[in-house]
């Protein structure tokens, strides 16, 4: 009786959301028992955005809009899929996020040409702003990540930039969504560049307070594996005495203080 109630008191939005789960996996279900990969779901989305492309170019914003629903759902649906069918590989994930960049290139050069072709070239301007800017975006964090474990903070995502074009493409407000995608694409850049350099000088902080040393003599490889040898290690093993030691340790990551002690 008690859950009853509280299974009535959820609000409408999870109502929403358990609809649209439920409707996205009999969906994912059913492009599974087809056989297409995984990778062809991610083509088939980058063919439909280019189709989305050309409709913008066309100033046709809301069948636009329309075709790039199906490309977000394409783009979503890919993953799924791959986790449905158990191929889910780095290849793939690889491939997927390229193809989207490509795609982003193609929704906003399709915007460029049309505002081109119209003789608005301040509009013209601001949409290649928010090329520039969105890709920034995923620049950003790609290249933190390389660095750092994660940067993920800020907004304008990819779904998000999608939302938002479609919304202009059915409202027919597309340069107001432009200002909008390019302002805080380059906010999120900011955001991102002043994370990446505090997660900087937090490293930098935690090296300095730790000393750098090594204390190994007269040792085997299996040493080691036994705890016959000290090594403590913050950034680099550049002051060991020895070469056997610093061969070993300089697979291990320069974040990490190690330790092996008999």
């Amino acid at each position: 009786m008690e859950n009853e109630q509280n299974e009535r008191k959820r609000p409408i939005t999870y109502w929403i959301g358990e609809g649209g789960g439920w409707l996205l996996r009999h969906v994912v279900s059913g492009l599974a028992a087809t056989g297409i990969t995984p990778n062809m779901f991610t083509f088939l989305g980058l063919a439909v955005n280019s189709w989305a492309a050309a409709l913008f170019a066309m100033g046709r914003f809301r069948q636009a809009a329309a075709v790039l629903f199906l490309a977000g759902f394409l783009d979503m649906a890919d993953g799924q899929v791959a986790r449905r069918v158990g191929r889910v590989t780095a290849f793939g994930a690889f491939l997927d996020s390229t193809l989207d960049r490509y795609s982003d290139l193609a929704l906003y050069m399709g915007l460029v040409v049309h505002y081109t072709l119209i003789g608005r070239s301040f509009y013209m301007a601001l949409a290649a702003v928010a090329m520039a800017s969105s890709f920034m975006v995923s620049y950003s964090r790609a290249r933190a990540e390389s660095i750092i474990p994660s940067c993920k903070v800020g907004f304008m995502e990819r779904p998000e930039r999608l939302v938002l074009l479609i919304m202009g493409g059915v409202f027919n407000r597309m340069a107001q969504v432009l200002w909008v995608i390019a302002t805080i694409s380059t906010v999120t850049v900011i955001h991102r560049v002043r994370f990446r350099m505090r997660a900087r000088h937090k490293h930098s902080e935690q090296s300095a307070n730790a000393s750098v040393h090594a204390r190994v003599t007269g040792f085997s490889r299996n040493d080691f594996s036994t705890g016959a040898a000290t090594i403590s290690c913050t950034r680099c093993l550049s002051a060991s005495t020895s070469p056997r030691a610093t061969s070993f340790v300089s697979r291990v990551s320069c974040r990490w203080t190690v330790i092996f002690s008999g």
